[in-house]
């Protein structure tokens, strides 16, 4: 017997729908790539996006097809991947941080018809034009073109959709199937080349629904949402449909991130909610304690794409009030995966202890499971001690990726290998040891990076910290630490082993410690560890 209920189909342009009935009241407000503040609400925001949507189905656009975008969270790039979605082809994001030719390998590999970029990218679209095999039409997101030289003219965002809004009807949303894809994003690729992901209109759904009614994000009518993470780094953490479903303001920082630009967003814009990895967090934080400001309106701050290190929560909740919560996911998640909130009875426990709790990676919301096994799938125990390799499914997880690339990553009964080894806990707690490439093999024991770099940024002299393993005669690898400084701030490598020497396994401590300007970064704000380990390729350790 089948239940007697409707068939409605979970389509992304339900949300914009909803969002512009129902919660005209909530702000749009954008930092434009020239540096203006822009202000409009939900209603507008659908109307141009149909207005958007016809424009590009007069151009030959059809359901499948793959539109790209070089773009900053700014208006137009939210109206853009409501009006790609809801006519039924594919925004597909070009991160602007890659060099060049792997921006045109990804969007050749992707197959985008369309580009639209910002002009303040408008020198890598002329660098990539000529190797971009597929793209018909680039469009500049702004009411006028930056000088480049292409064969053909782009079109301005402004006139594509001029008089698009005004038609006689709105632009009709054709009936999909929810599982049809709608969004395309690529893995950064630190090994190999990147890997796509292809979401549907079903799992963007999905990962609203689900991540954001869960206790972290929780969003509702009354936040103001700054979303740092850029639209093209995961899907955005999804940030776009869960605010929209939840008829939150959003507050969107265009191209400037760095602190200054931040704090005047979140001040001057009574920001309650804001999303981001570590090092935008860093860059705050610094900015001010060297200008003595505190945080009127921020409630809540969730950090995700790296660890996020306890002396980082312990600032923001402990000096500033504002509520941390530790995020973990994947591209290939949609990318929210789990959150770190304490719930009952661990409310109970000591500050201290509970600081601990929250410095791990979190326990999924609904829709998600997991598990860690041995390297030959046998599962292991979920005792907070036990370390494997995490495995995650769900009906917002990836399946497989576009055009059949890494297939070892997915197994028959559906989980995938995330390359992360974890442990978990009975609270359902998970954390990360380190990247399965990252952890260091030392006498046959696993040691976990993440935690000795999260325990050196503890160190108040400390701004930024990695570790990598060194080749060693006698145990295999064993641990270097780089540690980049505070600016005026003075420490040596004792000190620095000192600071650690209590806080970890005797056989954990860094058999040397180096001192660098930078540490270098991947596209999405990830430390680099494949290039730290060719730059220090020929160190060896003191005997």
């Amino acid at each position: 017997m089948r239940g007697l209920m409707q068939d409605w189909p979970m389509l992304v342009h339900r949300l914009i729908d909803h969002a512009a009935l129902y919660h005209q009241g909530a702000d749009i407000v954008s930092r434009t790539v020239e540096g203006s503040i822009h202000r409009t609400g939900y209603a507008q925001i659908r109307r141009r996006a149909m207005g958007l949507a016809r424009a590009l189905a007069k151009r030959g656009v059809r359901p499948g097809d793959r539109v790209a975008t070089l773009a900053w969270n700014t208006h137009r790039h939210l109206e853009s991947w409501y009006a790609i979605a809801g006519m039924g082809a594919v925004y597909h994001t070009l991160n602007p941080r890659l060099f060049p030719d792997q921006i045109a390998w990804i969007a050749n590999h992707g197959g985008a018809r369309i580009l639209l970029y910002d002009n303040c990218f408008a020198p890598i679209v002329e660098a990539i034009a000529p190797k971009l095999k597929h793209v018909e039409i680039f469009v500049a997101m702004s009411d006028e073109i930056a000088p480049l030289k292409l064969k053909k003219k782009p079109l301005t965002y402004e006139a594509l959709i001029a008089g698009q809004g005004r038609a006689k009807r709105d632009f009709a949303w054709p009936e999909l199937d929810e599982n049809s894809a709608c969004g395309l994003c690529y893995t950064s690729g630190t090994t190999g080349d990147p890997k796509g992901v292809l979401y549907s209109q079903r799992s963007n759904i999905l990962t609203a629904l689900l991540a954001g009614q869960s206790p972290g994000l929780n969003m509702s009518p009354m936040d103001r949402v700054l979303p740092v993470v850029p639209m093209f780094h995961a899907n955005g953490w999804a940030i776009p449909f869960i605010a929209a479903m939840a008829g939150a303001s959003l507050v969107l920082p265009g191209p400037r991130l760095d602190g200054a630009s931040i704090y005047e967003l979140l001040e001057q814009e009574r920001v309650t909610l804001t999303t981001a990895v570590p090092t935008v967090w860093l860059n705050l934080l610094q900015y001010l304690d060297d200008n003595n400001l505190k945080l009127s309106h921020l409630r809540r701050v969730c950090i995700g794409g790296a660890a996020a290190p306890a002396a980082m929560i312990e600032r923001f909740e402990g000096q500033y009030g504002v509520e941390v919560i530790h995020a973990w996911g994947m591209t290939e998640m949609s990318p929210i995966g789990t959150m770190s909130i304490i719930k009952p009875p661990l409310d109970k426990l000591p500050r201290a202890r509970q600081l601990e709790i929250k410095s791990k990676q979190g326990y999924p919301h609904f829709g998600i499971e997991m598990k860690i096994t041995d390297d030959k799938g046998r599962e292991r125990p979920r005792d907070g001690k036990a370390v494997g390799r995490l495995k995650v499914r769900g009906p917002n997880i990836a399946r497989a990726y576009f055009r059949g690339a890494g297939r070892h990553a997915f197994d028959s009964q559906g989980w995938f290998d995330t390359g992360d080894v974890a442990s978990l806990d009975a609270d359902g707690f998970m954390q990360i040891a380190d990247r399965s490439k990252d952890v260091i093999k030392s006498g046959g024991e696993w040691i976990s990076t993440i935690q000795i770099e999260n325990l050196a940024v503890g160190h108040a002299a400390v701004a930024e910290a990695a570790v990598i393993g060194i080749a060693h005669p006698k145990w295999d690898e064993r641990p270097l630490l780089v540690v980049v400084l505070r600016p005026g701030s003075v420490l040596d490598a004792d000190a620095m082993l000192t600071h650690l020497r209590d806080r970890i396994a005797k056989w954990w401590l860094p058999d040397a410690v180096v001192f660098v300007d930078e540490i270098p970064h991947t596209a999405t704000g990830k430390i680099l560890k494949t290039e730290l380990r060719r730059r220090f390729a020929d160190f060896r350790f003191p005997r």
